[in-house]
């Protein structure tokens, strides 16, 4: 009589293995991977600015480093002086009120993220989730127990969505609206009237607003930043996520935060003391150096960003089976290729014909050595995303190859 063995438990939690890998950084690690290979790979794909973090920051971290206070442990919400410094910095750009006891500094944006759902949502509780939308917001959300529900606005709606839109996906489950602007795909910045009309539509619905202003700094032409956390009505239900990563070009120094109503950042911090515990003290001190530091650095960025940015727009545009819309915030293209989909493409090694966004992408690496982000990583297909946060001549070279692949209108 033979012995019936009991299944194996999965090696894997259906939890983490439902996760969707970074789409961004897949693409990144793929085209650092073939430039590793000897191929001359232009990467259009991470949010990165190619910019040195600037010269006073790092100082002030060489000289944190050899300061023995901070080779030790410290308070897991933050350095006291840091915490104090972000709730000035939040005052007075995001129009709330904020106390250092509202601050939590976190591991990066994502920890931010990833947290601010993790104490907000419980099993089942939905999120609106405007789209298109940074990769990592539906699995932070879904990681959580929540369950993301997408709203489109495309390139007709300026990429942005309406008071309508989002009334019509509330649902009794509906617990948060994300709210993203300048946004990252997309470039779309909200002009101070719809930022109010969300707001206090998300108030009188009793909702949770949790705001990422990662990008604030970076608006262009007549775009001006305006925080829904401003609201007044807002002002017990909003969470704001930021960070140093793409103001002072600190992406790899991993520091960003959370500011909240004090239960929420009590619960946060509780959270982060069994997960992390404190920020790297060094990089805290660096960032303590940015915030205090002024925004000469980053003006000086803004004006590359933006002569990027008018130069691939316009170099986009002359491409047959694309539009793009001029972008006014944060440093991405986001351009509608639906003219491009069933369309016969002649790649120098036969002629191929892409069905979807992903699809082009592949083709146009594989073809050309230019590295583009597909829309699926974001929302619908039908699109693909560049950053402009890399060298002029990379990025004529880059969307030149890609004339030269599809050819000009």
């Amino acid at each position: 009589m033979s012995e019936t063995r009991p299944a194996s438990p999965a090696r894997v939690s259906a939890r983490v293995a439902a996760i969707a890998p970074s789409a961004t950084l897949a693409v990144d690690s793929k085209a650092k991977a073939l430039k590793a290979e000897g191929r001359p790979v232009i990467g259009f794909g991470a949010g990165e600015p190619d910019f040195p973090t600037p010269d006073y920051i790092v100082e002030a971290a060489v000289a944190a480093a050899r300061d023995p206070k901070n080779h030790r442990y410290s308070p897991t919400a933050g350095l006291p002086e840091l915490r104090r410094a972000i709730a000035e910095k939040t005052t007075r750009d995001s129009g709330w009120d904020a106390e250092p006891e509202n601050v939590l500094v976190t591991n990066g944006g994502k920890q931010a993220v990833y947290q601010a759902f993790a104490t907000l949502l419980d099993p089942g509780d939905e999120v609106i989730v405007p789209a298109p939308y940074w990769t990592t917001y539906p699995e932070a959300i879904k990681l959580a127990g929540g369950v993301p529900v997408e709203v489109f606005a495309g390139p007709e709606q300026g990429y942005k969505v309406t008071v309508e839109q989002l009334e019509a996906a509330r649902t009794e489950k509906t617990k948060v609206v994300l709210f993203v602007s300048p946004s990252n795909p997309t470039g779309a910045v909200y002009s101070p009237e719809q930022v109010r009309a969300i707001g206090d539509w998300a108030a009188a619905a009793g909702l949770w607003v949790i705001t990422d202003e990662i990008y604030e700094h970076l608006t262009y032409d007549d775009a001006v930043f305006t925080s829904i956390a401003s609201v007044p009505a807002l002002r017990d239900t909003v969470v704001i996520l930021n960070g140093v990563a793409k103001t002072y070009a600190m992406t790899g120094w991993r520091v960003g935060w959370m500011v909240a109503p004090l239960d929420i950042i009590k619960a946060a911090s509780n959270l982060q003391s069994h997960a992390t515990s404190n920020v790297n003290n060094i990089a805290q001190r660096a960032a303590l150096a940015a915030l205090t530091g002024g925004l000469e650095a980053v003006e000086t960025m803004k004006e590359a960003f933006d002569r990027r940015r008018t130069l691939m727009v316009s170099m986009l545009n002359e491409i047959k089976g694309i539009e793009c819309p001029t972008p006014t915030g944060a440093f991405y293209a986001y351009a509608d290729v639906r003219g491009l989909l069933g369309q016969p493409i002649e790649t120098g090694s036969g002629v191929k014909t892409p069905a979807t966004s992903g699809e082009l992408a592949d083709l146009i690496l594989e073809a050309t050595d230019v590295a583009v982000v597909p829309g699926e990583a974001f929302g619908p297909s039908g699109y693909i995303r560049l950053s402009y946060a890399l060298g002029d001549d990379d990025l004529v070279e880059g969307v030149s190859r890609i004339q030269r692949l599809i050819g000009k209108k």
